[in-house]
């Protein structure tokens, strides 16, 4: 089976709030992220938590996806795709790596990474827009160790530089696979923007 990660555990800090509970498209941020995995052929779908964990817990329960908790969020994305691989079960196939502030994302563009993974030889299936790589990436589980065994300050990138000859690019015809949410202009300029007040109390 191939499962989808959805790395929902950042601080938002740029933000100023918790980006991923704002709302889009009738949903959350990671509610859309969540809708567009389960509408693709990914089979499972699994959130990884960190920082407000319980208020965006909260709000995917509902969704019927699996969780784990990463502890050590503050250390960077890789610990959260490290959190989300130790979590599946040992015969899962590969992992398609979402980042939860990517609501743009069209279901199509992870289906199409997906099938180049099927129809290939390539363990590591990075889709590009323009010859930009993007998300998601999907990553074959023969590499479950060796990401598990990166120090998080690398990243994923040491992956990507030790097998080369394994990275497959996929042009997805689409340049939201290079847009996530960082700061409120981002969020303004998707035309859902609101006055977003610094530094909130959080959940």
């Amino acid at each position: 089976m191939i499962w989808a990660i959805i790395l929902a555990a950042g601080e938002s800090r740029r933000m100023g709030t918790q980006k991923l509970l704002l709302p889009f498209g009738g949903t959350t941020v990671v509610g859309a992220v969540v809708r567009t995995a389960q509408a693709s052929r990914a089979g499972r779908t699994l959130v990884v938590l960190g920082s407000d964990r319980e208020a965006i817990r909260g709000e995917l329960e509902p969704h019927g996806v699996d969780f784990v908790v990463n502890e050590n969020y503050p250390l960077g994305m890789l610990t959260s795709i490290q959190a989300g691989l130790r979590a599946l079960p040992a015969d899962a196939q590969a992992a398609i790596v979402l980042l939860g502030d990517q609501p743009f994302l069209a279901s199509r563009v992870i289906d199409a990474v997906i099938a180049a993974y099927e129809t290939g030889r390539n363990g590591i299936v990075i889709p590009t827009f323009q010859g930009r790589r993007g998300h998601p990436i999907l990553v074959d589980l023969k590499y479950r160790d060796e990401i598990l065994a990166i120090d998080p300050a690398e990243g994923l990138r040491r992956l990507m530089l030790a097998h080369p000859d394994d990275i497959l690019e996929v042009d997805a015809g689409d340049g939201n696979i290079l847009r996530d949410l960082d700061t409120p202009g981002d969020y303004q300029e998707g035309g859902i923007g609101l006055n977003l007040r610094r530094n909130p109390k959080r959940t």
